[in-house]
């Protein structure tokens, strides 16, 4: 098969921690990959795709446009990242709205202009916290969506985008409403800016874990590999997702103080120190109303749909991750 007749896949926001993990996985695949992010992406060796990576500001003029034109497939994983995480948006900020709606409607135009002869699969990285405050305790997708935060309702809005022009039939799409992201390791640990990474961090600096409550409040957490995985079983089954929302997680609930004790525990075995506290503490200036929510998700109908499932458990992947942290912190003191 000629380069040429293999499909091309563009991954915008290719070089943050689930583009890299989406990358690692099309890179086994017979296809074309334009990857596009401020920073430079981490290709693995022995790549079989056909990579071409694209340093770029993507919320240039004509960068969005330039990135998908000719795609048969575009996955769109940018998000505005304020401090320590990409949720913590002020509801005046100009920048985050560029990125986080924006590029969905520079997405959008550019599809419109280019009038490809076979509509493009968009895929939307969204979040289960556009949903709000869950009614019954699970996110299930039945519940009407009511965003607590700037970062929700921008997410929101771009969903809408994408399934506005799925009915105008410009594409097909479709957004994965994502539970909370952690790494196991495979990639650079260094590109989690997640809760857990950050409080594997502190724990092998030997501080003690914070939480804003009393560490009842629970969440969803599943490892951005399965997420990944995900990711392409939407892509290989198009029609099965399009133009609909999907959740996309473990399904399972897991309290904020059994998640940082089970990261205490993990980071003591690969130091040989005794765990370090857990301790609540009071909330930060800049918490936001969804901290004290809980946030798990029902991915059944993903799963159905697409016969994706999660493969990571929480249990080893939080070793993995702290034997991954381990192995860092010794590479960089040789």
């Amino acid at each position: 098969m000629g380069a040429q007749a293999r499909p091309l896949i563009t991954v915008l926001g290719s070089s943050g921690l689930l583009g890299t993990a989406i990358t690692r996985e099309l890179a086994n695949r017979p296809v074309r990959l334009r990857l596009a992010g401020r920073r430079p992406t981490t290709v693995p060796d022995g790549a079989l795709a056909d990579i071409d990576v694209r340093t770029t500001d993507l919320t240039a003029d004509g960068a969005v446009a330039d990135a998908v034109e000719g795609a048969d497939a575009v996955i769109h994983l940018v998000a505005h990242i304020a401090g320590a995480s990409t949720w913590r948006v002020s509801s005046d900020d100009p920048v985050a709205e560029r990125v986080n709606l924006g590029l969905v409607h520079d997405l959008v135009a550019a599809v419109k202009d280019q009038r490809p002869e076979n509509p493009p699969v968009v895929l939307l990285a969204g979040s289960m916290s556009q949903a709000g405050r869950s009614i019954s305790g699970r996110i299930d997708g039945t519940e009407p969506d009511r965003p607590l935060t700037t970062y929700d309702r921008q997410k929101l809005d771009a969903e809408h985008a994408i399934r506005d022009a799925v009915e105008a039939g410009l594409l097909r799409g479709a957004s994965l409403r994502l539970a909370t992201l952690y790494t196991q390791g495979s990639d650079s640990p260094a590109l989690d800016r997640g809760v857990v990474s950050a409080m594997m961090r502190r724990a092998f600096a030997g501080e003690p874990l914070t939480m804003w409550h009393d560490g009842t409040v629970k969440r969803d957490l599943v490892c951005v590999d399965d997420v990944a995985r995900a990711f392409l079983a939407a892509l290989d089954q198009p029609d099965a997702v399009d133009g609909k929302p999907w959740l996309v997680g473990t399904g399972l609930a897991t309290s904020i103080a059994d998640l940082f004790g089970g990261v205490a525990k993990v980071v003591a075995a690969q130091t040989g120190r005794e765990p370090v506290p857990v301790v609540s503490v009071k909330p930060a200036d800049h918490s936001m109303p969804t901290d004290l929510l809980d946030f798990v998700l029902d991915p059944s109908g993903f799963q159905n749909a697409t016969g994706w499932a999660p493969r990571v458990s929480l249990e080893h992947g939080l070793e993995n991750l702290a034997a991954a942290m381990a192995r860092d912190a010794v590479a960089q003191s040789v």
